[in-house]
């Protein structure tokens, strides 16, 4: 069930830049960004800042690595919102649709490279039962992954792991592809503020 708070509770301002996002874009703002709009001092501009730090900050994960982890823990949390979005904007930066179709349907036959297969099982793990261990840790860094991008994907996790709770809880409409297109190429031409 849909939280009507997102069609209604913003201020004029707020109002009329959605009205000029509309008429330039020719899509509606998505559910996403109308919460970060709602009560920003609450949550909005907090999440804004850690969302992009994790997703366009410095990192040894490429742009790509980032949207797909995003897109993986959202397909495990089933949030039908944040895996079309996300799975649109790494197919974008990837520039590589079946490498990452292949990727969220089966995770240890697709082509990619062992670092972000062991990174992606670790995030799956953490998704889905709530924890790690040092063995865990253990496998991660065995893979060739540095300590720093452990840190740099567990960002990605936390940003993601939030974001599809409140996208379910909201009740975020699920955007044409056109409209998941078009957001995805916002996101990577302007990131997450």
């Amino acid at each position: 069930m849909r939280l009507d708070i997102l069609n209604r509770g913003y201020r004029p301002g707020t109002k009329l830049l959605f009205a000029v996002i509309r008429l330039f874009s020719g899509h509606p703002v998505p559910d996403a960004a109308k919460l970060v709009f709602y009560r920003p001092d609450f949550y909005g501009a907090q999440a804004k800042e850690f969302t992009h730090e994790a997703m366009r900050g410095p990192s040894a994960w490429s742009v790509g690595d980032r949207e797909l982890m995003a897109a993986y823990v959202s397909k495990l949390n089933d949030s039908a919102f944040c895996i079309g979005a996300h799975t649109a904007t790494a197919t974008q930066a990837y520039q590589d649709g079946p490498r990452v179709a292949a990727v969220l349907a089966d995770l240890e036959s697709a082509s990619v490279e062992e670092p972000l297969r062991a990174t992606l099982r670790m995030l799956g793990k953490l998704t889905t039962e709530g924890k790690l261990g040092a063995e865990d840790m253990r496998e991660v860094l065995a893979a060739s992954v540095s300590p720093q991008q452990v840190e740099d994907a567990l960002a990605v996790c936390v940003a993601f792991n939030t974001t599809d709770r409140l996208a379910d809880a909201f009740g975020f409409e699920v955007l044409s592809p056109e409209g998941f297109e078009a957001g995805a190429k916002y996101l990577l031409k302007r990131g997450y503020r």
